[in-house]
């Protein structure tokens, strides 16, 4: 099937990805997701879903049969919920993974890839020997992409080509990404526009709602999230109120869902600690970066949030 075909039998895609789908450049087929982890995992289930033919790598063969089977029990759950028939579920599920190869050769992986979407850890020195080993494997066509939400763009494709570096952007998309509808789009200093189009299109493709960012720290989320989230937490310092009347204040003052302490839990703690120490680090002298002690001290303890049981509130009997 085509990937227009593929696309419109999927239950799991909405009318609109298909409808992007079909106007989206044909010249894009093979997507190279990089990282097995829950956001590549996500990644590669909507590339696939909207018919690309996607390569996930991750460095042991164990991690990416992880990544299949939850991939396959996910899916079975969403289509369950929408009431479909277990067999047909299944068809559609199997249909779905066909798309998927797996593979723990990441030159292999570049040599047919049209796009790669890199979602491996947040270290800057491992993503640029990455994508330097890519840049030589890949074919000269080939858009890099990565889904760091805290590195600058600029950093990672100074690895590259200076070609190369024309042809990569960010794509930031969010967890879980068969859920969550944005993707940032990201232009660093040497992105073209041809690059950032095909990057925009190819959000769109997946079904995301995308919008546009210059390289700057966090891009737009993370840069209004995490300052908000350590303002919550120096408020909590400071003694000024309790966690528990913060959370109540911005869930009912802001509408926000959830309160910053519960979010903060839900991203994990040790993810937040990671994003403010580098930003401290590159700007120290911005105020909205500066580092907690609590938070420090929590992080150290192993108290992380949710992950960990144990985080701003106790989820150790949920």
């Amino acid at each position: 099937l085509s990937r227009s075909a593929t696309l419109a039998k999927s239950p799991l895609v909405s009318t609109a990805a298909r409808a992007l789908c079909a106007s989206f450049s044909t010249d894009v087929k093979n997507v190279t997701v990089l990282g097995s982890g829950l956001m590549g995992a996500g990644i590669a289930q909507v590339s696939a879903e909207s018919g690309y033919n996607v390569t996930l790598f991750d460095v042991e063969a164990g991690m990416l049969e992880k990544a299949k089977g939850s991939l396959q029990k996910n899916m079975l759950r969403v289509l369950a919920k929408k009431k479909v028939e277990d067999s047909e579920a299944q068809k559609k599920v199997a249909e779905i993974m066909a798309k998927i190869s797996l593979s723990t050769d990441v030159e292999t992986c570049a040599k047919s890839a049209d796009v790669v979407v890199e979602a491996i850890v947040e270290n800057l020195g491992i993503k640029q020997k990455v994508f330097k080993t890519l840049d030589a494997a890949a074919p000269a066509h080939c858009l890099f992409a990565s889904n760091t939400s805290s590195l600058p763009i600029g950093d990672i494709a100074s690895a590259v080509s200076d070609k190369r570096q024309a042809q990569f952007g960010g794509l930031h998309f969010f967890n879980p990404v068969p859920m969550m509808k944005l993707v940032e789009v990201i232009k660093h200093s040497k992105t073209d526009d041809a690059t950032f189009d095909s990057l925009t299109a190819f959000g769109k493709s997946v079904g995301k709602t995308t919008v546009s960012c210059k390289d700057t720290p966090g891009f737009v989320v993370n840069r209004l999230l995490v300052p908000y989230l350590m303002e919550a937490i120096r408020m909590y310092e400071r003694g000024d109120a309790t966690l528990e009347d913060i959370d109540v204040a911005m869930k009912l003052g802001c509408g926000h869902p959830m309160g910053p302490f519960t979010l903060a839990d839900y991203v994990g703690l040790d993810t937040t600690k990671f994003i403010i120490d580098g930003w401290a680090q590159r700007y120290p002298d911005v105020g909205i970066f500066k580092p907690s002690e609590l938070l420090n001290k929590m992080v150290a303890e192993g108290k992380l949030g949710l992950k960990s049981g144990q985080g701003f509130y106790d989820y150790s009997k949920k």
